[in-house]
């Protein structure tokens, strides 16, 4: 590494080290906020250390690339000022052999932040979705929402306004314990206690409907004790495509194209299918396989972000002719908004399944490319 290379990526390494850190304590209070809850609330330590090695990680996805843009962007703006971009191109210095160990860099991060993001992102989402049903009621009720339905146990699902240390209050329970009836069991208020894996229920001002499998009938109540069996097994459920890690989404995106195809054989011909019904069918297919591409897709576009903030950044540094730092972070600020507006939208125009949105997807990095390759040409 030659001494302006050198020189030039040890002050982007640096500048890159204290956005990062300050990006990430940013970024991690309101995570600090929850886990210091949960162990208020009780929660085994566990558990706690668990919800935190997957739940810090997952931040580096938003952390390394703006912390890389903010770099870029202030480090390659103080070199203009300074004219030490002017020097090195009366010298002989080609900016592309300047932008290399930067480039480099962060096409490392964006490697990483692949792997975050199909490793340890998913790995995060399942331990959030599972960590309610692993915990004490004692300790569980204080994760739980009021005004949502709560369906993070088997067999039952549960609904209340409001709560006050083990007292729930408007509570519903729709009880599927019994597999010949569902039971829906209102109270206006209800003592909630653990007796081993079972939820004990003492229930006030109780409506059932219907009683059980042999009274299909109506039934009111002042008080009454229920109590749900093995509420508080793990619950074992159907993984979303965000909660597989990136083998298990390509061999499910592979296994339902290969069913899918055999569906739609299938639908077409059995002749007691319309036409519009097995294009319905093949539709739904469709849709329900884009999704999975696009949760894929997904992940590489927020990891290429890295590697497109810093072809941006550092062109755009040398163009503000700035030396306030409030310019460097104002061109960060509207950079990195611009970016993930257009992943958003280009996430949202999955619902119309008309088109690809699997490529879409890949605008913003298509963006990026073509306008960092016009500024790098503007400033060789």
């Amino acid at each position: 590494m030659k001494t302006i290379e050198k020189y030039v990526f040890k002050s982007f390494l640096s500048s890159f080290v204290l956005a990062f850190l300050v990006l990430s304590f940013v970024l991690t209070i309101g995570l600090m906020v929850q886990i210091v809850s949960f162990i208020l609330d009780g929660v085994s330590a566990a558990l706690v250390c668990e919800f935190a090695a997957v739940s810090f990680p997952e931040t580096m996805q938003w952390t390394i690339p703006l912390a890389l843009l903010v770099s870029s962007v202030l480090v390659f703006s103080r070199l203009s000022a300074d004219s030490e971009i002017a020097a090195m191109r009366a010298c002989g210095v080609n900016l592309l052999t300047v932008m290399k160990w930067p480039v480099a860099f962060a096409l490392a991060c964006s490697l990483l932040g692949a792997w975050v993001n199909n490793e340890i992102v998913p790995r995060g989402h399942e331990v959030r979705r599972s960590l309610k049903s692993r915990v004490s009621v004692d300790t569980g009720l204080e994760l739980l929402e009021p005004g949502l339905w709560i369906e993070d146990f088997p067999k039952v699902k549960l609904y209340f306004g409001a709560k006050e240390g083990n007292w729930l209050y408007d509570l519903v329970v729709m009880d599927y314990s019994d597999s010949r009836v569902d039971r829906m069991i209102r109270a206006s208020k209800a003592l909630v206690e653990s007796v081993g894996r079972d939820i004990h229920l003492d229930l006030y001002g109780v409506t059932m409907d219907p009683i059980d499998a042999d009274h299909p009938g109506m039934a009111r109540a002042a008080r009454y004790q229920h109590t749900l069996k093995d509420a508080l097994e793990d619950s074992k459920y159907a993984k979303k495509g965000k909660d597989l890690r990136f083998f298990e989404l390509v061999r499910k995106i592979s296994t339902m194209h290969k069913l899918n195809e055999r569906a739609a054989a299938s639908a077409d011909a059995d002749a007691e299918t319309t036409r519009e019904d097995a294009r319905k069918m093949k539709r739904n297919m469709k849709r329900a396989r884009s999704k999975l591409k696009v949760e894929l897709s997904k992940r590489f576009v927020f990891a290429s972000a890295a590697i497109c903030f810093v072809l941006i950044g550092i062109p755009l540094g040398i163009r503000s002719q700035r030396r306030e730092s409030s310019i460097g972070m104002a061109i960060s600020l509207a950079v990195a908004l611009g970016y993930y507006m257009l992943v958003i939208l280009m996430i949202s125009l999955q619902k119309t399944y008309q088109i690809h949105p699997e490529i879409l997807i890949w605008t913003p990095v298509a963006v990026s490319l073509c306008l960092a390759a016009r500024f790098i040409a503007k400033n060789r």
